[in-house]
Parts: structure tokens; C-alpha cells; sequence
């Protein structure tokens, strides 16, 4: 795991990644962190799942497979393990394709990325 600091001006934001190995491959998880806001996400050669504040319709039109993950300001995903545990909330048609569907957990859809 990396771990990258940029400070400036009484601003910090760290980028976190992770690699995860699947049957088919490798995956990579990465998160941005601002004081009290993340975006996290999971890639690989075949699209990827994300927080919420990623815009899957609009993936779509790039013929990526995209999946948001459940979390919310009162349960936010915080960290690659647990986003391994949290279950796909939407999917994009490329994505359902892959055979990653509503309710899956993320960390069971990860193989289907890679």
C-alpha cells in the first residue's frame, strides 16, 4: 500500500491504493481523502466500482462497466477493506453485463473486473 501526503496552505490530502489479487487478475483500490470527504474506488481492465460520488450513467457513454457501492454521510465506506464489504447499490449496463448486479457485495464483484 502507498501512501502520499500533498500539503498546502492548511491543506492536506492523502491518495491511498491497494492491490487486490482476484482468480482473473489484479484490481487496484484507491482512495482521495480531504478533511471529512473521500472518494474511493476500485479498478480494473474492465471498469470499476465506486463511491457515490461517481457519476455511473455518465460512464456509460465511455462503454466502461461502473458500479457505485453503498455509503452515505451517516455510513461512509472510510477504508478499502471495508469497501470490500459493502454491497453494489447501481450498476451501469456494461457492468450488468459482467454479471455484477444489485446486492452483490463489491469484493465478490472484483474478479469480474479484472
Amino acid at each position: 500500500m502507498a501512501l502520499v501526503g500533498n500539503h498546502r496552505k492548511g491543506h492536506v490530502m492523502e491518495c491511498i491504493t491497494e492491490t487486490f489479487d482476484t482468480k482473473n487478475g489484479t484490481v487496484d483500490g484507491v482512495i482521495v481523502k480531504w478533511p471529512g470527504f473521500s472518494i474511493l474506488m476500485v479498478t480494473g481492465p474492465r471498469g470499476f466500482l465506486a463511491c457515490p460520488a461517481i457519476d455511473v450513467d455518465a460512464c456509460e457513454g465511455y462503454g466502461k462497466a461502473a458500479a457505485i457501492i453503498e455509503s452515505g454521510p451517516d455510513n461512509p465506506i472510510g477504508t478499502l477493506e471495508r469497501f470490500c464489504q459493502r454491497k453494489i447499490t447501481k450498476a451501469n449496463r456494461q457492468a450488468k453485463a459482467l454479471g455484477i448486479e444489485e446486492g452483490m457485495i463489491a469484493g465478490d464483484a472484483f474478479g469480474l473486473l479484472a
